[in-house]
Order: C-alpha cells, then structure tokens, then sequence
C-alpha cells in the first residue's frame, strides 16, 4: 500500500489529500500526519514512505533524500527554496510545488501593504488610539498617480499586482532577467535592469524567489538608491533581503517604511523589525484565503496521485529551470 506522510502544517490538510487520493489512486492509500520542522524529524516521519508532502520550516536536504526512499517530494508551497532539486533529480525523486494556488491572493496582500504604508495607516491609526486627531500624525503622503512603482522579479503574482495597481495610475517598472520587455509591456510595465528599478522607483515590491542569485539582493546599495519617501513591501521571501540594511535604512530615514509578510527567521523571535512604528509585518499571510488554502491541497493532492499512479504531475519542477 503507497504511504503518504504530510507534515503537521496549518496549511495542510489531510481530509482533502485522503479524499483526492481516494478518488484518483486504485486501491488504498495510507496517509500519516507528523510533525517535522527539521531534517531529522523529515528522516524519521518519511522512512518507508512513498511521498513526502512538506512544509516551509522543514529542509529536503541531500542528507535527507539519501537516508529516504522516496518517489515524490510535494512543495506546499510556490517556492522550493528549502528542497535541494537538484540532489532529488539524480535519486530519481520527483519534486512539485503548487505555482498558482494564491496568486490572486499574494498580489492583493502586497498592494494592500504597500497602500497601507504609503497613506501611513498605521502612523494614524496609533495617533488616533493615543488621543490625536491630525492629518499631520502620518505625514509626508504622496500622491499615488505620481508615483513609480518598481517590481522586483515580475511571474504571476507580480503580474497580477501590476494589474490591480494599473488601476491608480502610476508609472511600472519591473526588473526580471527572465521576461522579455514586449512580455512586461503587455501589462503596462516597461522593464528596466536591477540598478534602474530602485534609481527610478519611489517605492518597491519585492516578488523574486529566493534561489542563491537572489539572497540578500535587495541590499544596503540597493536600498540607498531610494528616497526618504519610499516604501519597500517583501511578500517573497525573508532573506532576498538583507534585514540590517533595511533595518539600517529605517533607522536613518532613508526610506518612508517597510510592509513584510517574510521576515528572515519566522516566527521571528526579537527581530528589530517587528514592532517599529515604521513597519507593518504580517505572519507569511499574504496566501491565504480559505479559497486558496483548498486549491493548495487539492493540487498537492492531485500531484502525489499522479506520481503513485506513473504519470507527471503538473506542479512537477524542472530541476533544469533557469529560476532554481
């Protein structure tokens, strides 16, 4: 019988892989549930598994893979930043992700951070709670229509904010090797190299997957090119950028604020960027809706099933992409 091991995640959800599996698999399907959180924990739920669905605070490492016999890795997630592809395409397991369960929710997070920064909602809403009544508690704002707004990386989700963001006129830019400028300027979006994007941006959201070429891209150079107007919003991953030189940047009043849904270690545990008057931090919330969190197992699901049945699930990851 195929044995299937989810880790003990939130956002994964066992009923909807036994009923996928029930469906779309002959015969019977074991499905466990285990905590992991660390390779050695991986190692130990996944001995004797067929399948591993796994979680964001849990390495697929080369280690892990070797002590393992597994045929299929699922990805709970758009990124695999915590899976050695690599390492799991020469053992012959196949690895997946689920690219675009929360696209729509992800750019919608992202434009409400940054809107949230740039009219100062915070900034008010404390004055308001302290007593205050004044515009002048949240100042500088600037008007959005005058505005460039910059990309970091520009797939689907950066898309689709794009799209959203059309809506109030402001200038858009976007920086990704991968996409060509006749791609960008079907949405409105003229592209421009990585130097270009924070020269020319009042304000940046920051979209990159974190692969090696992007860890700690968004830099104190990078961020030095802003103004003392400007907001950063970060809805990829923590470590594409370097958290002491925004830290650094706040600090100085080289930039407005920051909005964050990653943050280099989370649960963050005394992280100078939480709690500042100048940051609005979400929980790597920016996913979720409960729409998103069903498509999210049931494309999982339907990848395990099509692994265990002989076939190549559609999340399947290309250990070849020139994005790993």
């Amino acid at each position: 019988m195929p044995r299937v091991v989810l880790s003990a995640f939130p956002m994964i959800d066992p009923e909807t892989y036994r009923e996928v599996l029930a469906d779309a698999v002959d015969g019977p399907v074991e499905v466990e549930v285990a905590e992991m959180g660390s390779t050695e924990r991986l190692i130990e739920a996944a001995a004797g598994a067929d399948a591993v669905v796994t979680d964001i605070n849990t390495p697929v490492t080369e280690a892990a893979l070797d002590a393992v016999d597994l045929d299929v890795v699922v990805r709970s997630a758009v990124g695999v930043d915590n899976v050695d592809v690599a390492a799991a395409a020469e053992r012959g397991v196949t690895v997946t992700r689920v690219p675009d369960y929360c696209t729509e929710e992800v750019a919608t997070h992202s434009v409400s951070l940054l809107f949230a920064c740039l009219r100062s909602l915070k900034p008010y809403d404390d004055s308001v709670d302290g007593g205050g009544w004044s515009w002048e508690a949240g100042a500088p704002v600037r008007r959005v229509s005058a505005s460039t707004i910059g990309l970091l990386s520009f797939g689907p989700i950066a898309e689709r904010a794009a799209e959203q963001l059309s809506g109030f006129d402001p200038d858009l830019v976007a920086y990704d090797p991968f996409v060509d400028a006749d791609e960008m300027a079907e949405h409105g979006v003229e592209k421009v190299d990585f130097e270009g994007l924070f020269d020319r941006a009042d304000h940046v959201g920051v979209y990159a997957p974190l692969t090696d070429a992007t860890r700690g891209v968004v830099d104190a150079d990078a961020l030095a090119r802003l103004s003392e107007d400007s907001v950063l919003v970060n809805v990829s991953r923590g470590p594409v950028v370097d958290a002491d030189a925004l830290l650094d940047a706040l600090e100085t009043n080289g930039i407005k604020a920051a909005g964050l849904d990653v943050l280099e270690a989370e649960p963050p545990e005394g992280d100078p960027l939480v709690g500042r008057d100048d940051t609005l931090v979400t929980p790597h919330a920016a996913w979720y809706s409960e729409e998103a969190r069903d498509d999210l197992n049931r494309s999982g699901a339907a990848d395990v099933a099509a692994v265990l049945n002989g076939e190549t699930p559609d999340g399947r990851v290309d250990p070849d992409a020139d994005w790993l």
